[in-house]
């Protein structure tokens, strides 16, 4: 709704405009009256106007002073001037102030209505162009926290695009870092207090700690964030080592906010200076295996992890574990259906290291690896694989898998076997479990957020990709969808209950009864008290 102001010394003129004109039909939600300049601008102190109607011609300051401090204080307000046939050359001023229109005294009415009728709907279109802008401005910064989250993730897991590329994606995902630069990593394993929560929740907390340290730790340097693909986050720093004392105290901030704020116990683990891609999948493999080892102290939070301090490889287990990263690697064999020769990498690699004197460690590289492309396969092609491994990718059970050559080969084997049968099913079927399952997630949490966002979430899918997939398989939108059931819902309630219409606007999941009205009247042709009175 608008709010108008109408300013003329001579009082009875914007007392019949106000008692005369139908303010309601215009969308017109609270008229002002002023009588004086002085008047109008306290009046726009106070409240929030947006069109103002003013006389030119009034003692001590004229309308044209008014239309100069609108201008310059509130330059989003509409304005138009009252005149008599022998201020035109005042008109032309106004105009020059960019009034709007101008209207001729005795003031016709009609004409009137039809020049605040212009004004109403040109705020209304303006309005709507800064909710769209707004709404696109939010998909955008979604989207672009999520194709820097993918990128991240690749790097982390070995996945390096070519230099074109990779330059133009970090320059397109707004990514202030370049190769070349020198960077840490910072590691943070996923708090204890994350067990046993939704995975939204968990999502939304972790969320809120990347916030945290990008306002404690950004301060002139880039930062860049995502989830690891083994949980928790991975921080890119860029710091300078002489500001060791400083880097400590900001870390320990960070870890001190959170514990405060979101009482998530965390550590953090920090690699050397590393080489920007290239030292990425190095360090975070090193990073993992160390925050997952013994050597860290329990009494500190912040982990300094140096060269001495990884696990060192003899030079013969280093070459029988090279043909794992050799490509094409498994995440490439995989996407490209090449099942017996992943089968057969996975295996030499396994039988060269028959004979050597393993350790936990070497062992659990193997599993990284496998657990890295099936974990990648699963988020870009919507595989439930967690549901389907009997907890494989649980860091309990990856202990206990682990634990021997034979326990490993067997889990390799057995997974790369349930992958290899989902992506051979039609896709159809995926396709249409998706669709059931959003629909019921629609169905449980009609009165919660049901936004495509939040359900891209819950089913781990881009929001873009999953109102496509909802699209193709129904023929209806997705938000098209949530909007249809909400009303059919509330034509039931409307019909079958005496609920207010604010309860049942909260009933639905929407917070202004006046949008509910609106939605429910675009919907069926009328407001939803005038569907009740029927």
């Amino acid at each position: 709704m608008v709010n108008i102001l109408l300013v003329d010394d001579e009082s009875y003129v914007t007392g019949s405009l106000a008692l005369t004109i139908p303010w309601e039909q215009l969308h017109i939600q609270q008229v002002y009256r002023a009588d004086s300049v002085d008047q109008a601008l306290e009046l726009m102190n106070q409240h929030e106007i947006d069109i103002v109607v003013t006389d030119i011609r009034m003692p001590d300051r004229d309308g044209l002073e008014l239309l100069g401090e609108i201008s310059h204080q509130w330059p989003e307000v509409r304005t138009m001037v009252l005149t008599g046939h022998s201020d035109f050359e005042y008109a032309q001023k106004a105009i020059r102030l960019k009034a709007g229109d101008y209207i001729l005294k005795p003031v016709d009415d009609e004409q009137f209505i039809k020049s605040v009728h212009i004004a109403v709907q040109a705020l209304e279109e303006e309005r709507g162009q800064l909710d769209r802008y707004n709404q696109l401005s939010y998909r955008r910064q979604s989207e672009l926290e999520l194709l820097r989250e993918g990128l991240l993730s690749d790097l982390m897991l070995g996945r390096e695009p070519g230099e074109r590329e990779l330059l133009n994606r970090l320059e397109n995902y707004e990514v202030m870092l370049r190769p070349g630069d020198a960077v840490r990593m910072l590691f943070v394993p996923a708090s204890p207090s994350l067990r046993g929560m939704e995975e939204s929740e968990a999502r939304l907390l972790e969320y809120a700690a990347a916030n945290i340290a990008a306002e404690v730790l950004d301060q002139q340097r880039p930062l860049w964030s995502g989830r690891a693909p083994h949980n928790g986050l991975i921080m890119l720093w860029r710091n300078d080592e002489q500001e060791t004392r400083q880097n400590e105290q900001l870390l320990e901030s960070f870890v001190d906010n959170a514990n405060r704020y979101l009482k998530l116990q965390l550590n953090v683990y920090i690699s050397e200076m590393i080489v920007f891609p290239d030292g990425l999948a190095s360090a975070y493999r090193q990073l993992l295996r160390f925050a997952q080892g013994s050597s860290a102290s329990a009494e500190s939070r912040i982990h300094y992890v140096q060269p001495q301090h990884y696990t060192l490889e003899r030079p013969t287990i280093n070459k029988y574990m090279e043909p794992l990263y050799r490509p094409p690697t498994l995440i490439h064999l995989l996407e490209s259906g090449q099942w017996d020769t992943a089968r057969e990498k996975l295996n030499g690699v396994l039988d060269s290291l028959e004979s050597l004197p393993l350790t936990h460690e070497q062992l659990y590289e193997v599993y990284l690896a496998v657990s890295n492309a099936l974990v990648y396969m699963a988020h870009h092609h919507g595989h439930m694989l967690l549901a389907n491994d009997s907890g494989g990718l649980d860091p309990f059970a990856a202990q206990h898998i682990t634990g021997s050559l034979e326990r490993l080969r067997s889990w390799c084997m057995d997974v790369l076997t349930r992958m290899e049968g989902q992506r051979s099913s039609s896709v159809e079927p995926s396709r249409s479990r998706i669709v059931k399952q959003v629909q019921e997630i629609v169905a449980s949490h009609l009165a919660q957020d049901v936004s495509v966002k939040n359900i891209a979430d819950r089913v781990f899918l881009h929001p873009v990709y999953l109102s496509k997939i909802y699209k193709a398989e129904t023929g209806e939108g997705l938000g098209d969808y949530i909007i249809r059931i909400r009303m059919e819902k509330a034509l039931y309630l409307l019909k079958h209950t005496n609920h207010k219409i604010y309860e049942i606007t909260a009933e639905l999941g929407y917070q202004n009864p006046q949008y509910f009205s609106k939605l429910f009247k675009k919907h069926y042709g009328m407001t939803p008290n005038e569907f009740r009175d029927r």
